[in-house]
């Protein structure tokens, strides 16, 4: 990777030429370790709250060799970049200590000293020991699951204590959780977390006066439920979650057009009608809706056009004139 060779902090240009391309970037850069063994420069601000320890990060990085163009490492390729969780999936100490100098949306450049990347011996064969390497790192987003997971290890009688807020923020990060489980199309542990938030959400009683924070947090999840159940072919529980939501909110289309594929996938198809079209009459230009309704219209054409064969060989006559069965 090209870095800049502009001498700074008043090097002669003499002293600037004998020093390597990563000494002369070290000299501009933030030293966030305080011992210079892990420097920063930011290419691009971020915005919000710092990373937390413990957080689960989402990033995209690229690793460099120095005098190298190509990275040694890379997940700059993938469509979805995994979730990795800080103390677990991120086995560079210096990629943590900058991961947690950063915000959402942020791009930095770093250097790791040896001590902070892959030691005295190196990674071979890419790595030669006592290296110095340099990461671009993109901080996508961070979802904070150190309160999620000590919230959720108490007993039901422990999570009573708290204020419903707390309740309220530690369910919405699950099913933060779940959505992005769901974008790398991994449903069923998608599930996992959006039954854990619907847990915590039962669990808790609210007063009358605060009833609707809860119920509005269910609907979210029951939807994503609903979804997520399509998704694993399991259209009976896809139902079951739909009609969970419609109880909350009568008139959500999102929840009616779940409600219409589940239907449409488990062959009932006047029951499949029925929600899509209040679907549409909530959402009249929904292009999703309708071309469910369009594909209905097909498939109970073909369901129709089998059911008259079907007859058709049953009761037509045979060759001897009696009809088809008899003995």
């Amino acid at each position: 990777m090209s870095v800049s060779s502009r001498p700074l902090n008043g090097l002669s240009r003499l002293d600037a030429e004998d020093r390597s391309p990563y000494q002369r970037l070290s000299q501009r850069m933030l030293d966030i370790s305080g011992d210079r063994g892990v420097l920063k420069d930011v290419i691009r601000e971020g915005a919000g709250e710092l990373v937390t320890p413990d957080a689960s990060v989402l990033v995209k990085y690229s690793g460099y060799l120095e005098h190298m163009d190509k990275p040694f490492d890379s997940n700059c390729f993938r469509k979805t970049p995994r979730l990795m969780k800080l103390g677990e999936d991120i086995t560079l100490w210096g990629m943590e200590l900058g991961l947690l100098s950063m915000r959402r949306g942020e791009l930095a450049r770093f250097l790791f000293k040896p001590t902070y990347a892959y030691g005295t011996l190196g990674c071979p064969p890419l790595i030669p020991p006592n290296t110095t390497v340099l990461f671009e790192i993109e901080l996508l987003d961070f979802l904070d699951s150190a309160e999620s997971d000590k919230f959720c290890a108490l007993s039901a009688e422990q999570q009573s204590q708290f204020p419903l807020q707390k309740v309220l923020k530690v369910a919405a990060t699950e099913r933060e959780f779940g959505n992005y489980l769901f974008r790398q199309n991994r449903f069923y542990d998608a599930k996992v977390r959006y039954k854990r938030a619907l847990l915590l959400l039962h669990r808790r009683t609210a007063p009358p006066e605060e009833q609707h924070l809860v119920e509005t947090a269910k609907l979210l999840v029951f939807l994503n439920l609903s979804f997520t159940y399509l998704k694993l072919e399991r259209p009976t529980m896809a139902l079951r979650y739909g009609e969970q939501a419609l109880i909350i909110d009568r008139k959500n289309a999102k929840a009616l057009f779940r409600c219409g594929q589940a239907c449409l996938l488990m062959t009932e198809y006047q029951k499949a009608r029925d929600f899509l079209v209040r679907a549409q009459r909530e959402q009249p230009y929904n292009h999703d809706i309708n071309n469910e309704l369009k594909k209905l219209a097909s498939y109970y054409r073909d369901y129709m056009d089998k059911e008259r064969e079907m007859c058709h060989r049953m009761f037509a006559p045979g060759d001897n004139g009696s009809t088809v069965g008899e003995n």
